[in-house]
């Protein structure tokens, strides 16, 4: 998918992302930032998080979402990253990103992810 990197200037610097989604880990999607540097950026954002902030903003603290306009007057998706490292401001047109968006839940419907999901064996997991 193509992002674009908002610098302080308010100009932008074009960027590839790959969304990767798994009924496994159905709550989540994966996002590798390709910033030229040898290995990507990985985040990993709430599925519903990003649903959300296609129509209003959403998030707080290391992740926010909102909707916007591009410099064309498009719609598009803003997607603000914080950690100790720095902090990143990245948009990208709302069409793709509800395409993906909408491939996931043909994967796992809304409300489904508990049925792909032994939460019962995951707590047992992480406290053994």
């Amino acid at each position: 998918m193509g992002l674009r990197l908002v610098v302080p200037e308010r100009t932008s610097v074009p960027l590839v992302a790959r969304l990767d989604y798994s009924a496994g880990d159905p709550y989540a999607i994966r996002v590798a930032f390709h910033t030229g540097e040898d290995e990507p950026v990985e985040w990993i954002f709430a599925r519903e998080l990003l649903t959300v902030g296609i129509v209003r903003p959403v998030g707080e603290g290391d992740v926010r979402v909102w909707p916007s306009k591009d410099d064309s007057g498009e719609r598009s998706v803003s997607i603000a990253l914080s950690s100790p490292f720095g902090q990143a401001e990245f948009d990208t047109q709302v069409s793709p990103l509800a395409e993906f968006l909408h491939r996931t839940y043909e994967i796992v419907p809304a409300g489904q992810e508990t049925t792909y999901v032994d939460l019962d064996e995951e707590i047992e997991r992480h406290l053994a």
